[in-house]
């Protein structure tokens, strides 16, 4: 059986209701199940949930199929790397330490049968943004991240979860509308990571619409999009890149 490499990003777990989310979480547990079976490396790109804030003695409520399935397909050896997104920053020692999941907070170039890849999630990458990019620092700082922890857990909790919907809100309309590649911060950032050292794919997502556009030199940007509503994902066979929809 031949191998693939797997992306997916922004599940939002945890929106828009309990009900919803359940049936989502569900969703990708059977993805991950069907991936499982030819997965040489699964990338999560992020922005799994729609809030998550690990206090010391405490992560959030809820996810248990999502987590359990993580740490079972890492029991039967499958490599799983997670990418925090704008909506999960405040992730630490949990998923490494109790599911065995690699956390990475920063794009990383790889390398897969000879392909150079470059991936993250896509938060705060290339030109404007600049008031997300300020809020991004105050909220990565650890002395703010410190202080957060202090706040009784249903306070801490319901304090940012209103902060993400109206997040989320503020950029709903904005999601699924494309205007061209010079109005796409993440493709911008792409084309000048490119000038500096090829890759042949970048694999990012965030911007919640699900892209594939080309770079300069023979690249190729792709967006995998959310599991809101479209349900992609991409994979790579050893030889291209294609960007799929489950179920």
């Amino acid at each position: 059986m031949s191998k693939k490499i797997y992306f997916a990003s922004d599940f939002h777990l945890g929106t828009p209701s309990y009900e919803a989310s359940l049936e989502r979480e569900k969703k990708i547990c059977r993805w991950l199940d069907m991936v499982a079976e030819d997965a040489e490396h699964i990338y999560l790109l992020g922005d799994l949930f729609d809030f998550w804030f690990e206090y010391r003695f405490a992560v959030p409520k809820g996810f248990l199929r999502f987590q359990g399935k993580l740490a079972e397909l890492r029991d039967r050896g499958v490599p799983i790397t997670f990418f925090t997104g704008n909506h999960d920053m405040w992730m630490f020692d949990y998923f490494p330490k109790e599911l065995g999941v690699e956390v990475i907070r920063e794009p990383i170039d790889v390398e897969w049968w000879g392909k150079k890849f470059h991936i993250g999630h896509g938060d705060g990458l290339g030109p404007g943004d600049y008031t997300y990019k300020f809020i991004k620092k105050v909220f990565a700082n650890p002395l703010c991240q410190w202080l957060f922890g202090f706040l009784h857990p249903t306070i801490g909790m319901g304090i940012a979860q209103t902060w993400s919907k109206q997040s989320r809100a503020a950029g709903a309309e904005k999601d699924h509308e494309y205007h061209g590649p010079e109005k796409e911060w993440i493709w911008l950032y792409c084309q000048q990571k490119q000038k500096e050292e090829y890759r042949d794919y970048y694999i990012f997502g965030h911007r919640h619409l699900y892209l594939e556009l080309d770079v300069d030199n023979g690249g190729k940007y792709i967006n995998t999009g959310e599991w809101l509503s479209q349900y992609k994902y991409a994979t790579f066979d050893g030889e291209k890149v294609e960007l799929l929809t489950f179920e």
